[in-house]
């Protein structure tokens, strides 16, 4: 194997010789494999240099127990950006009435400014970053406070274009210094803007997009497009990212479309606007369980089985509950869920053996 381009391969990489080593291990308890002194010394030390030099570039955990605490830490980054955040709105609005205009302006230009540069002294003295995305994430709740005071200050009319520069701010922090919350934010309000855009297109208030589920389509079939026509793969470890909210996204909107067609665009009645989008949501789950095997990347099948699954058990409700006793509902329910299980396994099986070499 090559040497590992970022984070993610090496903690790959660490991952792969820790469960190498247990397999070693049961394979020798078991007498299927036995290494003498002079070559177990060697593999253990080619080992060991490995996983330091691995520690020493990338800071990758290579114990169980300090992958718990890794996990542990980005919970408490995370819980901890948020509580800044909001304190830092807190803040503002607790003093804001004792300042001028002018003081008012260079304390909010100011703030996203120092908390940048937090960020970029955070990111220089700490490999793991944990650091970096807490202090990122109040950084970006400033710059976000910012436009929005800003606004109020100059009485701006409100614009679903605030909200993209949001996105890009997020995003600007995410791609510097390889950060998955502010990416996840950024996305996020790319997801509202195109999804206000949209709904300005159709000749409602931009502010209303939320009421239409199918403003929210165009940006998840982008974020769902963006792994698959990206030409350079530098930051492949965002790619998981991308594909799980644009595919979340579509399905929830199709989810609720096939359920009240009322709130769809289309000029159809409402039960033929539910029968297509059922239609939709059955075949876009089916097509990406399938391109999710085909592309050995599970995250993909596991939310198109779960949606599917979602789908089918909601048309079994509408269809067999009014009529059918309820024990016989439910004894149906569960022999198709053993069939769903035995199908689901099935997938599995190919999914693994589409992946051996």
């Amino acid at each position: 194997m090559g040497e590992p381009a970022d984070k993610r391969e090496a903690q790959q990489r660490a991952d792969r010789i820790r469960a190498f080593r247990e397999e070693l291990a049961e394979l020798e308890r078991e007498g299927a494999l036995t290494l003498d002194a002079a070559q177990r010394a060697a593999l253990e030390s080619h080992l060991q240099r490995t996983l330091a030099a691995l520690a020493e570039r990338f800071d990758v955990d290579t114990t169980e127990s300090q992958k718990r605490i890794s996990w542990g830490m980005r919970i408490a980054s995370t819980l901890g950006g948020l509580a800044l955040s909001a304190a830092v709105v807190l803040f503002f609005y607790r003093f804001w009435g004792v300042l001028g205009i002018p003081a008012q302006v260079a304390v909010l230009a100011a703030t996203p400014l120092l908390l940048l540069g937090a960020t970029e002294f955070a990111a220089r003295r700490e490999r793991t970053l944990y650091y970096a995305s807490l202090l990122s994430l109040v950084a970006f709740g400033a710059f976000v406070l910012n436009l929005n005071v800003l606004g109020s200050i100059f009485n701006l009319t409100p614009s679903p274009h605030a909200v993209l520069a949001w996105g890009a701010f997020a995003l600007l922090l995410a791609y510097t210094y390889r950060l998955r919350l502010p990416l996840a934010a950024g996305l996020v309000c790319l997801l509202g803007y195109t999804a206000a855009v949209s709904s300005s297109w159709h000749g409602w208030h931009w502010l209303s997009f939320p009421e239409r589920p199918e403003n929210f389509l165009p940006g998840a079939l982008i974020l769902m497009l963006v792994p698959v026509v990206r030409v350079r793969r530098r930051y492949a470890e965002f790619d998981w990212l991308y594909r799980t909210l644009g595919l979340l996204t579509f399905f929830l909107a199709i989810l609720i479309l096939s359920e009240a067609g009322v709130l769809s665009y289309l000029p159809m009645r409402d039960t033929a606007v539910k029968t297509m989008y059922q239609v939709v949501g059955f075949g876009a789950a089916g097509l990406a369980m399938w391109m999710g095997a085909r592309g050995h990347l599970p995250g993909v099948v596991n939310l198109g089985a779960a949606f599917f699954t979602v789908y089918l058990y909601l048309r079994f409700y509408h269809w067999w509950w009014d009529w059918m006793p309820g024990y016989l509902f439910f004894l149906v329910v569960g022999l198709i869920s053993i069939g769903l299980l035995a199908l689901f396994r099935k997938l599995r099986v190919r999914t693994a053996e589409a992946a051996r070499p």
